[in-house]
């Protein structure tokens, strides 16, 4: 009896195991293999050194980590490229009447992207993308907290970026 529990449990667990469920909404065709992931410049009035790189290598990250592409250097099924745009930070509530101060600031990241699907053109778009992220800086000076913010916004803009590109929304 146990042996035939065990030879019925063993096919189950395969069909089980060989299910996949992709919870990010992704609809990648089957055709599509490649893709590439061009440097964003930063074209940004405010310029922060390694905000193009760490953004790029966030998008190339989010893909990998996503979909089964392959992220290729060239002859890609689909590429993005793009641009930095905007990186502001300003004050969102003022405090104290007679020297006024930021109570709060806001950071925000607005990026350009140009996505070229290869494969299906009518599903290549070109748009701005904008994320921001309120903060208290208090006693910290903005170097302590703007590395964490960046990453935090970057992760947010990559989120959008995908989803346009892969769930169309």
């Amino acid at each position: 009896m146990k042996k035939i529990c065990l030879l019925l449990l063993l096919p189950a667990l395969t069909l089980l195991n060989s299910c996949s469920v992709k919870l990010n909404g992704a609809s990648i065709p089957a055709e599509m293999k490649t893709v590439t992931v061009a440097y964003f410049e930063n074209n940004a009035p405010l310029v922060i050194p390694t905000l193009s790189a760490d953004f790029t290598e966030a998008l190339k990250l989010r893909i990998r980590n996503q979909t089964r592409l392959a992220v290729t250097q060239s002859n890609a099924d689909a590429i993005f490229e793009g641009r930095i745009t905007g990186y502001d930070i300003k004050p969102i509530a003022l405090q104290n009447n007679n020297a006024p101060s930021a109570g709060g600031n806001r950071l925000t990241i607005r990026i350009s992207v140009k996505y070229t699907n290869n494969l299906s053109p009518k599903q290549s778009f070109e748009e701005s993308f904008e994320r921001f992220k309120d903060f208290n800086m208090g006693s910290q000076s903005l170097e302590s907290v703007q590395n964490q913010l960046n990453k935090d916004i970057n992760a947010q803009l990559t989120e959008d970026i995908f989803n346009r590109a892969f769930a169309q929304w």
